[in-house]
């Protein structure tokens, strides 16, 4: 056994060895520009696939987050029938980050000046819902605050607020409400005080949102209106199996996912991502093609060096694994700088703009001095820059590296297709039209 782990460590120090001094060789012969370009169109390929994928990300999960944290939850679970046993079990379940109690109907507001808008409007649990960081991180209130200690407040979405002319400390009515059967249709007494208006990532929560205090929606949504327990996790890919171990302890409880929500919206994301994913994977293609052309022109260049080794006792396996070994060092020159300024600029994302926005500043400002003195009045910063400043970027290091992978895989690939003619010619032949 040792005697054969020795042999393989001998096998590949040699072939380590010669696949060394070729690159050596090609670094400064007529391969050098092909070698250099495949390394550089790897690291591009790389660089812009992480970026791309990273805006992607930051758009989708600003989408997602607020979607999940304010509107659908993790998990909605309906027909509780006892309240103490099943805050109990969800606290020692160790999954469970929050539960907000909620009732939820449809309304129509009507403000002072007469102006109407139709809402969605959900009284939660006042306590439990202000305790929860993220959800008033995804909600933004960015007038007023989430007030709702009194049955009287509300707080509505910005879109909400500009169509109907409303302001922080403003009055609306509820004049048309959907509920249960012992609730008032139509009212003029619903009268709610603006406490709050919010502003969140996903513009339908922004323009049919409204909040108000649980004990609001008891009082207008009738009796028969159905009370549901918005669940959030720790960790939103779990909801299954949470959802299979409240389902043991709870038989009657009726729980539902929050894959199920949205499920259109979700799965548009999802294509259009893997689409994009799929058009930026062309660049690729191209790169490995080009390292096919490249190693198989190499080849045919090495041709007598192929022979010597041949006849000196390599095998068809060991002479292709040295150029493998050289495809996969070119690979390694594109791949990794590729992985680390795709992250820098994921990660600087605001300081790159704003650098961009100055030198183009700067840079005009040098050219009107000279040429068009009187038009420096007029010269200003481009704001275009500061929108793309606030770009969001979320790396996922999963999809990084799987990005990594396949840009430096696609180079080794290359080499192992260009391979596949090596020793076509005997050695012989090869040695004596030499």
């Amino acid at each position: 056994m040792w005697k054969r782990t020795d042999t393989k460590f001998k096998n590949f120090r040699w072939i380590f060895f010669v696949s060394k001094r070729l690159s050596r060789v090609d670094s400064k012969g007529r391969t050098a520009a092909a070698s250099i370009l495949s390394s550089l169109g790897i690291g591009f390929g790389v660089m812009a696939l992480i970026v791309v994928m990273s805006v992607m990300n930051g758009f989708q999960m600003s989408f997602i987050d607020s979607i999940m944290e304010i509107s659908s939850y993790h998990v909605q679970c309906s027909n509780v029938e006892n309240e103490d046993d099943f805050f109990s079990w969800c606290s020692k379940s160790g999954k469970v980050r929050n539960i907000v109690p909620f009732y939820q109907a449809q309304g129509l507001l009507v403000s002072d000046k007469g102006s109407q808008c139709a809402a969605l409007i959900r009284s939660v649990d006042f306590e439990r819902a202000a305790s929860d960081t993220r959800f008033l991180k995804e909600l933004n209130v960015f007038s007023g605050s989430f007030d709702l200690s009194c049955e009287e407040d509300i707080v509505i979405g910005n879109t909400i607020a500009y169509k109907m002319g409303i302001r922080v400390g403003d009055k609306i009515n509820v004049a048309a409400m959907s509920g249960s059967s012992d609730a008032e249709l139509t009212s003029s007494s619903r009268i709610f005080k603006v406490k709050g208006i919010f502003y969140s990532g996903y513009g339908e929560i922004n323009e049919s949102f409204c909040f108000v205090n649980l004990d609001a929606g008891k009082k207008y949504f009738g009796s028969k209106t159905v009370k549901t327990y918005g669940i959030k996790i720790y960790d939103s890919n779990e909801d299954s199996v949470f959802i299979y171990e409240l389902n043991k302890s709870f038989p009657d409880v009726k729980s539902e996912s929050w894959r199920s929500f949205n499920r259109s919206f979700f799965g548009a994301l999802r294509i259009e991502k893997n689409i994009l994913l799929l058009l930026v994977l062309l660049i690729f293609i191209v790169v490995g093609i080009n390292i096919y052309n490249s190693m198989k022109k190499l080849i045919y260049e090495r041709r007598e060096e192929i022979a010597v080794l041949a006849s000196l006792g390599g095998s068809k396996m060991q002479i292709e694994n040295i150029f493998v070994f050289q495809s996969f060092a070119t690979g390694i020159k594109g791949a990794l700088p590729g992985l680390l300024c795709g992250i820098f600029i994921c990660r600087n994302m605001k300081e790159i703009f704003i650098f961009l926005e100055k030198a183009q500043y700067y840079i005009e400002y040098f050219f009107y001095k000279i040429f068009s003195p009187e038009s420096l009045a007029g010269l200003t910063f481009n704001k275009m820059f500061v929108a793309y400043s606030n770009i969001p970027a979320r790396i996922f290091p999963f999809e990084a590296v799987m990005i990594f992978l396949f840009g430096l895989l696609s180079s080794v690939a290359a080499a192992l297709i260009a391979g596949k003619g090596i020793l076509k010619m005997s050695v012989t032949e090869v040695l004596r039209d030499e």
